[in-house]
């Protein structure tokens, strides 16, 4: 879909010219990324998708010719109306006018299914942290987002993150392919890349307690620059003679800093810890 059509259904549907930058909105224009991300996300006639932020429908038509169906959630009441008049003829295709953060996946969709979606980039963890984190997972995802925000999911110890270990945990991410900024319209400003996240059927580490084992890495990375027995000290509150007991029990030098740390270290960790 090229900017003038873009326009044009804006117009036609009585709407301001142009997307609202409060909602982030930044429409694909470029097919070749399209083609892409569609062919990423390896879809099957029997398969149920979720697209979040449809916006004018332009993935989720493609979507919908090779999905058996397609769920897509659209905050913005304007966008409603568009998706309405191009695709609301299409059988498989559900429209649901709702904000995905406080929605339960499990609330629209029974069994597997798979996400697609070109993410605003305010929004961009705190959605991936809640399909992660429901109690009905996605099979798959395939995300659009800022290209930082990519690198920092892809980082390996040694660059690690709170937003790394959140992701790792659960799935394994891939990059799909870098995006232009002029693959949008509006232009944004950065950068974007298309990321796809494998989500585990069983976590490839022993977790008794996921609440306790995300409290001690986020204490950890709460003062990065700090060593480890200094951020668990301060961010738990044991003493650092524990904090330095439980390290040496999992063989981690309390010296290290949290962004070296493995996922497979983190388990280990919290379990001494607790």
């Amino acid at each position: 879909m090229d900017v003038r059509t873009i326009k044009q259904l804006l117009r036609d549907a009585r709407l301001d010219a142009r997307p609202k930058k409060g909602l982030g909105q930044h429409f694909l224009i470029d097919e070749r990324v399209l083609d892409k991300i569609v062919a990423a996300v390896e879809l099957e006639p029997a398969d149920t998708v979720l697209e979040i932020g449809p916006g004018l429908g332009v993935l989720t038509q493609a979507l919908a010719e090779r999905a058996g169906r397609v769920i897509a959630v659209e905050l913005d009441e304007r966008m409603i109306s568009i998706l309405k008049d191009q695709l609301g003829d299409r059988e498989n295709l559900t429209i649901v006018h709702g904000d995905i953060l406080e929605t339960e996946p499990g609330e629209l969709i029974d069994g597997p299914y798979k996400v697609a979606a070109n993410l605003p980039y305010y929004i961009t963890s705190a959605v991936i942290r809640h399909l992660l984190e429901a109690q009905h997972k996605p099979a798959s995802m395939v995300l659009m987002m800022q290209l930082e925000v990519a690198h920092r999911i892809l980082a390996e110890p040694g660059d690690m993150s709170t937003l790394a270990v959140s992701v790792q945990f659960y799935g394994e991410p891939t990059l799909v392919t870098q995006v232009p900024a002029g693959a949008f319209w509006p232009r944004p400003e950065v950068d974007s890349a298309a990321l796809r996240i494998d989500v585990y059927d069983e976590l490839p580490v022993v977790v008794d307690d996921v609440d306790w084992f995300f409290t001690v890495v986020r204490a950890g990375f709460q003062q990065r620059r700090k060593q480890l027995k200094n951020s668990l000290a301060g961010g738990l509150h044991p003493s650092k003679e524990e904090v330095v007991a439980a390290l040496e029990r999992t063989g981690i030098d309390p010296r290290r800093r949290a962004q070296t740390l493995s996922i497979a270290e983190w388990a280990s960790l919290a379990q001494a810890l607790k």
